[in-house]
């Protein structure tokens, strides 16, 4: 397929599972998606895993003590220091976002946590970190929206997802220094 000269209109915010998907298939972005039930930690999703090759994610939302909102997409196993984070981000101290902040800020609940909800923020208030273990995988796996499904994208398919956001993720290696 070739890409369009013309840039796509984004999807009004906040946007759904129907519309994120019909925006991916706009976009020429290859996706499978498969309903499953609620999932709401990395552990209760260890069924789905065996049945989607790929990675698959954890996604943290914080904010520092600025009010500086992060999100980081990381593969489901590696293990991120929150207490020395921010010293790697140069930022201040990180806490979990709150609920209300998530659902004002990216459109979605906690437990359905995915680097798709970016979508829901044109005005790039939440910066955006994914993890290198995660970007080594060909196909990765995100909640579309909310965490009764798993969709799954390559690679490519999310840096152009992400390139037609107008956004550049920084990639991150949380093995490096551990």
């Amino acid at each position: 397929m070739t890409a369009s000269l013309t840039p796509l209109p984004l999807p009004a915010p906040p946007v759904t599972r129907e519309s994120l998907l019909s925006f991916l298939d706009a976009l020429g972005i290859a996706h499978t998606t498969h309903d499953h039930a609620p999932v709401f930690t990395v552990a209760e999703s260890d069924q789905i895993k065996a049945h989607m090759p790929g990675g698959h994610t954890k996604n943290l939302f914080l904010k520092d003590k600025k009010g500086n909102l992060i999100l980081i997409s990381a593969e489901h196993s590696t293990t991120i220091e929150l207490k020395r984070l921010h010293e790697r981000l140069s930022c201040g101290r990180l806490s979990f976002g709150s609920a209300e902040r998530l659902e004002d800020s990216l459109g979605v609940t906690p437990g359905s946590v995915t680097a798709f909800a970016l979508v829901n923020d044109p005005e790039r208030r939440v910066r955006f970190i994914l993890d290198a273990a995660l970007m080594a995988h060909e196909t990765l796996n995100f909640h579309p929206m909310k965490n009764d499904a798993t969709t799954a994208i390559s690679r490519a398919g999310l840096l152009a997802f992400l390139a037609a956001l107008g956004r550049e993720p920084e990639i991150m290696d949380f093995t490096a220094g551990a």
